[in-house]
């Protein structure tokens, strides 16, 4: 049986069992989370999508919080000894799904 659920703007195909690497969930770690967006199901033989859905909800429990690899933005104006350089890191959360339904 697998969902697909929707969290922070992105969508997750997911299994029990599956670990998975979202944007940042203020939950501590060791606790359970419950996803309710979720946008299909699938039991093996018959997909539910939409409505069909119905009030299924997907639960997780919270591995670790971590952050990305530093992403650099740099700007530059040539002739102009102008150059810029930001590093961003990005917030995640490791997700390890324990049920669907």
């Amino acid at each position: 049986m697998y969902a697909v659920i929707k969290t922070g703007g992105k969508q997750y195909r997911v299994a029990k069992g599956n670990k998975i690497t979202v944007e940042k969930i203020d939950a501590e770690v060791g606790k359970s989370v419950t996803i309710s967006d979720v946008l299909a199901t699938s039991d093996g033989s018959a997909l539910k999508v939409g409505a069909d859905v119905g009030k299924v909800a997907v639960t997780a429990k919270v591995l670790e919080h971590k952050r990305d690899e530093t992403k650099y933005a740099f700007k530059k104006n040539r002739r102009h000894n102008y150059r810029r350089k930001v590093g961003h890191r990005q917030h995640h959360t490791v997700l390890e799904i324990t049920a669907i339904g």
